[in-house]
């Protein structure tokens, strides 16, 4: 039972710090003259992260069923009646992830947050929820829509000061 719960934390839970400290970075530590094309680069990044996932979906689905149908147990973790190929929860922690590194240059919020990446991977595996390829290729889908950070500049948040 405790296992479970743990699971159940680890898989749905740790998405959670993901969002806030997210939200947080993304809200106050972007310098007010750049916010909207950072916006804009993050909106973009988190579509296209989201459409190249979905076409993969109608092109590739390695099984109908979820692990846990498969192996007639019950979900150890919230998820979506679908086939589950990429998983969401990993697409948008990487998706989130990437949007702070990229905007914010932040290294130790964004070691913590790929980390929770990992954490959520490992959790929707042990929840029988998704398979490692279905968690790998959320990270995957994730990491090619931070394509559009590529050609931005980073910002010098200390001293935003000299920027026009």
């Amino acid at each position: 039972m405790i296992y479970q719960t743990i699971v159940r934390i680890i898989a749905d839970g740790a998405l959670l710090p993901v969002v806030l400290i997210g939200a947080y970075m993304l809200v106050f530590k972007i310098p007010k003259g750049h916010r909207f094309q950072a916006y804009c680069r993050i909106l973009l990044a988190g579509l296209t992260a989201y459409l190249l996932a979905k076409l993969a979906a109608t092109v590739y689905q390695p099984d109908p069923a979820r692990p846990f149908e498969l192996l007639g147990q019950h979900a150890g973790a919230l998820y979506l009646n679908n086939p589950g190929f990429p998983s969401d929860h990993t697409l948008f922690a990487t998706a989130i992830t990437c949007a702070v590194w990229f905007e914010t240059r932040n290294r130790p919020i964004s070691i913590l947050l790929a980390s929770l990446v990992v954490l959520i991977a490992v959790g929707r595996v042990l929840a029988l929820v998704h398979t490692p390829v279905d968690v790998v290729f959320g990270i995957i889908f994730g990491l090619l829509g931070s394509l559009w950070y590529l050609n931005s500049r980073p910002v010098n948040h200390k001293n935003t000061s000299s920027l026009h």
